[in-house]
């Protein structure tokens, strides 16, 4: 079956509640984040976040080389990399004045710490340039590194996929297998420079590049095999879940995450197969037209990342931290609403910005 043309209101629906969830997630007091995916899987809304990311680039590329040709679309993922790291540094120089301005006024000293204020102004320099070529990425903008590197990689591996499917996953994997090896040999292997190993991630992309490219046939979930596939999806999740909610009550080390660990990429594939059903029966599109303030979320998506810093930082300080049993749950569930409502009024201040800009010059070319 081909794959539809156009935005896709499903993926840009996943895309908003991951960039809520990421909002979320990085409000250490959050009530509502012990509800997310972590909680109940081995994988993350990093991982949901990424795969989204190769389905979009996929589509992206597809759609320019339908108008414009190979060249132009080329170009445009070339500058689409320039834009993440224009990004990148934006949320970079975000984290640091934020941890600036709370350091000034003895606030939240724990996300002074996390924002990497006290090492920057320490060595001021050297935090510039290492912050600049990669080698160092402050709180909150460690996802992005990773993702300057992938546009550069869309013109080759959508191409690839569409020849070989199972070659471009076989060549993904080799790569994902030997990430360790070259992450030390790049000397990015350090968790603390380096959040997301690019070479394991890069699974992720390729996945979410796979789903556009070669979708899963309606029929074959309609198959013997496609519904034993599904019963044996539901069995892992609800396993995984199992195991982390009463065997795994650590926190497991970061490594695993940063070089995305067999049993995250289990977890996952199992948890997006479900996605996959749920998309078919028709259930995500209902949702999603339901709530279209989330489906805006996903289409403002590297703004909405980017202010999502901002709002978690906020959050987080203005949260109460003297405050002890039900009173402190009700002001952390308070300011996640003030969170969720922030990305929610951003992302639609922003298509609706981007709207009244792109009209006089539409209007100017029809004259």
């Amino acid at each position: 079956m081909p794959p539809r043309r156009g935005r896709s209101i499903e993926v840009d629906f996943f895309r908003g509640v991951v960039l809520i969830v990421i909002a979320l997630d990085h409000i250490p007091g959050s009530v509502l984040s012990h509800l997310m995916l972590h909680t109940y899987a081995l994988c993350d809304s990093a991982e949901v976040f990424v795969c989204l990311g190769g389905y979009a680039s996929a589509a992206a590329y597809d759609a320019v080389l339908a108008k414009r040709g190979t060249q132009a679309a080329r170009s445009r993922f070339f500058r689409r990399s320039v834009e993440i790291y224009r990004a990148y540094l934006l949320t970079a120089v975000l984290t640091l004045l934020s941890g600036a301005v709370l350091a000034l006024f003895h606030l939240n000293r724990p996300m002074v710490e996390l924002t990497g204020w006290p090492s920057f102004s320490a060595t001021p320099l050297r935090e510039t340039f290492d912050i600049a070529v990669l080698r160092r990425q402050p709180y909150l903008s460690s996802v992005l590194p990773m993702y300057v590197l992938f546009p550069l990689a869309v013109p080759f591996i959508v191409p690839l996929a569409r020849r070989s499917a199972s070659l471009a996953l076989a060549l993904s994997m080799v790569v994902w297998l030997a990430a360790r090896p070259l992450a030390a040999l790049l000397r990015i292997d350090d968790v603390g420079d380096w959040a997301f190993n690019p070479f394991a991630w890069q699974l992720m992309f390729v996945l979410g590049i796979l789903c556009r490219v070669r979708p899963v046939d309606d029929g074959f979930l309609a198959t013997n095999t496609g519904r034993w596939l599904t019963r044996i999806a539901l069995a892992a999740a609800l396993g995984f879940a199992t195991v982390k909610l009463f065997i795994l009550t650590q926190p497991l080390p970061g490594h695993l995450k940063q070089n995305l660990s067999t049993e995250r990429v289990i977890n996952f594939i199992a948890i997006a197969w479900l996605a996959v059903v749920l998309v078919r029966s028709g259930f995500i599109a209902r949702l999603a037209q339901r709530l279209p303030g989330i489906v805006t979320v996903g289409q403002m998506g590297l703004v909405c990342f980017v202010g999502g810093t901002v709002i978690s930082l906020v959050v987080d300080t203005a949260t109460p931290r003297a405050l002890h049993g039900v009173a402190h749950d009700l002001a952390a569930f308070a300011g996640d609403l003030v969170a969720i409502i922030a990305v929610l009024t951003l992302a639609r201040v922003w298509r609706d910005w981007t709207r009244n800009a792109r009209r006089p010059a539409v209007q100017g070319a029809d004259v």
